[in-house]
């Protein structure tokens, strides 16, 4: 069983950056893929950004492209998203999940975590 723990979110300005983190713990060789995603009010979750554990593959949701940046540190058991130029359309709650392939789909990963808030003001 995987047990994943976001952290890092808050109220930022519109043009500020936040860094979320994702701490995994009970992880197996299996699990080799996580991934960001997020979901605002009345919207579908949606793909923000994956990174594969061991080959370093990463990939990233249109709304994430050049703005943002996930990394991974193994030794941590931690991924992490790098977000700038934040826009009040990133208010969001943000989630990681664990999974066996890197996907854009939701229902690739099995384990979630509980989300973490992000609120962008204009």
């Amino acid at each position: 069983q995987v047990h994943l723990v976001e952290s890092g979110g808050g109220l930022v300005q519109a043009g500020g950056s936040l860094r979320l983190s994702c701490a995994a713990s009970g992880r197996s060789s299996s699990d080799n893929a996580m991934g960001w995603f997020r979901q605002a009010p009345g919207k579908q979750r949606e793909f923000v950004s994956g990174i594969h554990w061991s080959i370093g593959d990463t990939a990233y949701g249109d709304s994430a492209k050049g703005r943002f940046t996930i990394s991974s540190d193994n030794a941590k058991n931690t991924v992490y998203l790098q977000m700038n130029s934040l826009k009040p359309e990133d208010t969001a709650v943000y989630y990681c999940a664990v999974g066996e392939f890197m996907s854009k789909h939701p229902l690739m990963y099995t384990y979630w975590g509980q989300g973490t808030e992000v609120t962008v003001s204009s």
